[in-house]
C-alpha cells in the first residue's frame, strides 16, 4: 500500500500520450460539429466531452491512483449525472 504523501510522477511518454488523445478527441469534436447528425449532434458532443473529462480526471487529477472506494464513488456520481441528463432530454422531447 502506498503512503498518503507519496507523489505519482507520470512519465513524459504517458503525458504525451494523453495529450495526443485529448488533441485527437478535440479534432473529432470539431469534425462532428461540422456534420449534420440531426438529434445525435448533442449526444455525440456529450459523449466526446465525457471521454475528454475522463482522461483529465484519470491522469491529471490522479484518480487512477486513488483507492477503490473513491473510484466507485466517482463512477456512481457520473452514473447518477447521466441518468439525470437523460431525464432532462426525455422530458424536453415530449413537450
Amino acid at each position: 500500500m502506498e503512503s498518503p504523501n507519496q507523489e505519482h510522477i507520470l512519465s513524459y511518454t504517458t503525458l504525451f500520450g494523453v495529450l495526443c488523445i485529448l488533441l485527437a478527441l478535440t479534432a473529432i469534436t470539431i469534425g462532428v460539429s461540422r456534420i449534420d447528425l440531426g438529434v445525435l449532434n448533442i449526444w455525440a458532443a456529450i459523449l466526446i466531452a465525457a471521454c475528454k473529462a475522463g482522461f483529465v480526471l484519470l491522469f491529471f487529477m490522479h484518480l487512477r491512483y486513488e483507492t477503490r472506494l473513491l473510484q466507485i464513488t466517482f463512477v456512481v456520481t457520473i452514473g447518477s449525472l447521466a441518468i439525470l441528463i437523460g431525464f432532462i432530454f426525455w422530458d424536453i422531447s415530449f413537450r
